[in-house]
């Protein structure tokens, strides 16, 4: 019997860390290491270094070498109509999810565009639906649905491999790894390699886009690990309500990551800086 690893058994370790490490922080009770406890919400900082300086040791050693090959021998239009069809394949996820969430005519806008590219933008690598249709790119997934349905993000998160996270979004990617039909598909096709080229790809590529933001943070940050934390944190808050800021809560400290609000529509935020 062949055994191929699976993104979607690491989505499902993933999901499984992440209800081991719920609830599983104690906070300080000193007012002021409370407030500093709550903005940061990383209870496991010591570990969260750990994990990060393993995932820049195999970034070091494997991933951003193949990228720098990648971006050497890929030219930019290429890597640009990559980065399409690998977003075209997610966008019955988000459609998904922007039903989930109540949101129609996000959902409506990102089946407009899957069909349109699907079809006229030879599988995505161009995207006919921006440029003919004004159908612009929606954000939409289950750790966001969650987010809006009211569940807390639990602490702060550095999991191998995969980078900064939070045990709802965690469990969010463990969901939309099998909700996604390309990847049911492919598990019931027996073909898991595309998957695993898909997920590699699209490391690669995501990897690629913050080559030079990740290397100057680096060499100008004072704590490295505070300011990734820091951005990773602002980028999701800004992504959960699809790129509208956080309504003002009456304290400084209070988490931009609670409560969603209804928002017009936004621009999706920029690339993660996740090493």
């Amino acid at each position: 019997m062949k055994i191929v690893a699976s993104p979607r058994g690491a989505y499902a370790a993933a999901l499984l860390l992440a209800a081991l490490l719920v609830g599983c922080a104690t906070p300080p009770s000193d007012p002021a290491e409370r407030a500093v406890f709550d903005q940061n919400n990383d209870p496991l900082e010591p570990l969260n270094r750990q994990t990060l300086d393993l995932n820049l040791f195999l970034d070091r050693i494997l991933l951003k070498p193949v990228t720098k090959v990648y971006i050497a021998v890929v030219p930019e239009d290429g890597r640009d109509a990559l980065k399409r069809a690998l977003d075209n394949m997610k966008e019955p996820v988000v459609v998904i999810n922007n039903v989930l969430q109540g949101e129609p005519e996000r959902a409506a806008i990102s089946a407009g565009r899957f069909t349109v590219n699907s079809a006229l933008g030879v599988g995505g690598l161009f995207d006919v639906a921006a440029k003919w249709g004004k159908l612009e790119k929606q954000t939409g997934d289950f750790g966001q649905t969650l987010f809006v349905w009211g569940l807390p993000e639990g602490p702060y998160l550095v999991t191998p491999i995969l980078g900064p996270s939070n045990p709802r979004d965690l469990i969010g990617m463990g969901i939309d790894a099998y909700t996604d039909p390309f990847s049911f598909l492919a598990t019931v096709k027996a073909i898991d390699e595309i998957q695993i080229s898909r997920f590699i790809l699209d490391g690669i590529d995501q990897r690629a886009r913050v080559i030079d933001i990740l290397d100057d943070l680096q060499k100008n940050s004072l704590d490295f690990y505070a300011q990734l934390r820091s951005l990773m944190q602002q980028r999701r808050a800004a992504e959960l309500r699809h790129g509208a800021a956080p309504q003002p809560g009456a304290n400084f400290y209070e988490d931009p990551n609670k409560s969603p609000a209804k928002s017009p529509a936004q621009a999706p935020p920029p690339p993660s800086p996740r090493p």
